[in-house]
């Protein structure tokens, strides 16, 4: 199973264990599914984190571990296809790698514009709870 997991979801992994995102991203470290991204996500999650929110929350070394884990370990989409599906163009660059992966889920936080969509191509699009139970029946 491949995933793509909105900037929204990696960054809430680091911030709150035990939560739905933090459980995607343990269950990816262990090798229950296949994690897809790009580098424009990973341009996006340094940007994001060096917002005062997360700078008071996270450190820049965890971050950086979370980047790198996922250049290392992820299928990275490159290039991507040009997309404009998503009412926030600022989030089609997800659809894009999602489209490009031929990812079976895109993972969200995104109430309002992408889990709105419910779907791109084959790629279905679901919260952080749903996706954990539907890794964990």
């Amino acid at each position: 199973m491949r995933l793509v997991l909105d900037t929204n979801i990696l960054l809430s992994a680091l911030m709150v264990r035990g939560t739905p995102p933090d459980r995607l991203y343990e269950e990816w470290r262990h090798g229950r599914y296949q994690l897809a991204s790009a580098e424009q996500q990973l341009d996006e999650l340094r940007r994001v984190s060096r917002r005062p929110f997360f700078q008071e929350r996270l450190t820049a070394s965890e971050i950086g571990r979370m980047v790198n884990d996922i250049r290392r370990l992820a299928k990275m989409c490159s290039p991507l296809p040009d997309v404009s599906a998503s009412p926030d163009p600022n989030d089609d660059f997800l659809l894009a790698i999602a489209q490009a992966a031929d990812a079976d889920y895109l993972v969200t936080g995104d109430k309002s514009d992408l889990l709105a969509l419910g779907s791109h191509g084959r790629t279905r699009i679901v919260s952080a709870r749903a996706m954990v139970q539907l890794l964990n029946p």
